[in-house]
């Protein structure tokens, strides 16, 4: 059964033009929860990819194109029992705001999307998209902000900056910032890529816990490595891990989560592709599996 038929598709669509207002109407009447409400452990879901022009998961080049069906996955990993929260783009999130989706969930707004995937200027990721005034304003947890550092790029040094700034506005709001930081280098035919190195890892950890004029209220945004220990002694930040393209399995993924997640400051996951287009199309099965890592329960 559809989650998001023809009748509420249709309805979404007339909002957006005829009643805007109806986002922030919205957003302040939502209810809400306390981040660490519970075990103190969190599982959200993260669907900001097509903002940075990411829209192919695994063999598909344009899985993530189709927003209704973007949508309609979402809503399906939401309403699992043991799903806390979404981590979103602007456009997604006020989606959902408008279909009343994100009650009790945990919402936090991606910031910095102008990286655009195979782009000359993909490291001078700008922030186009949320900042720390709105984010307060439509009552979100907090900001994701994704800090790639590669040393021969010059643009590394201004979204370090950009993202310092960031963390301080937020901090100043008693915001979280979600900081991803994440060391980077090129291949043989210029495409920027992500290193699996732990040392490379572990420095660029310490560049993000230090960022802005407090740490207070910085989190981490992480991949589970494989040597995980290694990584996390870098930082006494919490910390949630994240997903990536599923590819044709998630059975390693899942394997480098549970272990990531006997780590104290491992606070749980932040996933998209993984859960929302996994490998057999079975989204509340991909989603069940992930709460039992985090919240405990059968596997």
């Amino acid at each position: 059964m559809t989650l998001l038929d023809d009748e509420r598709y249709q309805q979404l669509l007339q909002t957006r033009a005829e009643h805007p207002e109806r986002i922030e109407e919205l957003a302040a009447k939502r209810s809400r929860r306390e981040v660490l409400e519970g075990d103190g452990r969190l599982v959200v879901i993260a669907m900001d990819h097509p903002a940075r022009r990411i829209v192919s998961v695994g063999a598909n080049p344009q899985a993530m194109a189709d927003r209704r069906r973007v949508l309609e996955n979402t809503m399906r990993a939401l309403r699992r029992p043991g799903v806390d929260g979404l981590l979103a783009s602007p456009d997604i999130l006020e989606d959902l705001l408008l279909l009343e989706e994100l009650d009790d969930k945990v919402l936090f707004g991606s910031m910095n999307r102008g990286g655009l995937t195979a782009s000359s200027w993909e490291l001078d990721d700008r922030f186009t998209a949320y900042d720390a005034a709105t984010i307060e304003r439509l009552g979100l947890a907090g900001g994701k902000m994704l800090v790639r550092i590669l040393d021969d790029d010059p643009a590394t040094i201004d979204t370090i900056e950009s993202c310092a700034h960031a963390v301080t506005d937020l901090a100043d709001r008693k915001l979280l910032a979600l900081v991803e930081p994440l060391p980077a280098y090129r291949d043989e035919e210029g495409r920027v890529r992500i290193s699996d190195d732990p040392e490379a890892f572990a420095a660029a950890v310490g560049v993000a816990s230090s960022l802005g004029a407090t740490s207070a209220y910085t989190w981490l945004k992480l991949p589970a490595p494989t040597d995980p220990i290694r990584m996390m002694a870098a930082t006494t930040m919490p910390t949630l891990l994240l997903g990536g393209d599923p590819g044709t399995g998630s059975g390693d993924l899942f394997d480098r989560w549970r272990e990531a997640m006997q780590l104290p400051h491992v606070r749980g996951l932040v996933a998209g592709r993984s859960l929302l287009f996994p490998a057999d199309g079975d989204v509340e099965r991909a989603t069940d599996a992930a709460v039992a890592l985090v919240h405990g329960g059968p596997t």
